[in-house]
């Protein structure tokens, strides 16, 4: 959830699409513009900052802050797409001899990975996408999207469609416990975020030993 890849540099002439303040150096790639959000939304409030706000205080455009984001509500979750496709490139690279559970506890811990230097925005991040009400409705498309990566896994290992209930049982069990374990870490500064996910997504294996393979 936490990557960011460049993005074309803004054309000439921006401040004609109503955006930029003159004098102000243009952010020139997806992770600078996350950047200014952030700061915006940690000064003022998610739902106060608009998206001229942030248009504004990244030195582009309104139009141009829509080459890097669909919406405001997309700036907290980043390259989601991108890091999804890793999730179910990891899954699938997982040796058919490891256990269900423990193919999705290390695909898990390996897709929340994050650099310590970039541990202060990820919290922000999941402050944003977690308990920001404004936000929710789109948090639950995107907590959908990363449910069905699970859901294909857990079907092409037990046989069965994707849609079926043994699939969505266990991608909704896992969404939760993954959930879980980030409000714990938000709640707790000390706390380390892979041990956390890799102790829940134990205890719900567990749970569910015996019933799959």
């Amino acid at each position: 959830m936490s990557a960011a890849t460049t993005a074309p540099d803004a054309p000439a002439g921006e401040q004609a699409d109503g955006g930029g303040q003159p004098g102000r150096r243009r952010v020139t790639s997806q992770a600078e513009l996350e950047h200014a959000a952030f700061e915006l939304f940690a000064a003022n409030g998610f739902e106060q900052t608009t998206v001229e706000d942030i248009a504004a205080a990244a030195g582009i455009g309104r139009r141009t802050f829509f080459r890097y984001f669909p919406s405001k509500n997309d700036v907290p979750w980043g390259m989601f797409e991108l890091e999804l496709e890793r999730m179910r490139a990891r899954l699938k690279a997982c040796p058919s001899d490891v256990q269900l559970m423990d193919a999705i506890r290390v695909a898990l811990v390996d897709f929340n990975k994050v650099e310590p230097t970039q541990i202060p925005r990820h919290r922000r991040r999941m402050e944003l996408i977690l308990r920001v009400p404004a936000l929710l409705a789109h948090s639950t498309l995107r907590f959908a999207a990363w449910r069905e990566v699970i859901a294909e896994f857990v079907a092409e290992r037990t046989g069965q469609r994707p849609d079926s209930l043994a699939p969505q049982a266990i991608a909704h069990a896992v969404l939760g416990v993954a959930v879980a374990a980030y409000e714990q870490w938000l709640d707790d500064e000390d706390a380390e975020l892979g041990a956390l996910l890799d102790a829940a997504v134990r205890q719900l294996g567990a749970a569910f030993a015996g019933s799959m393979s």
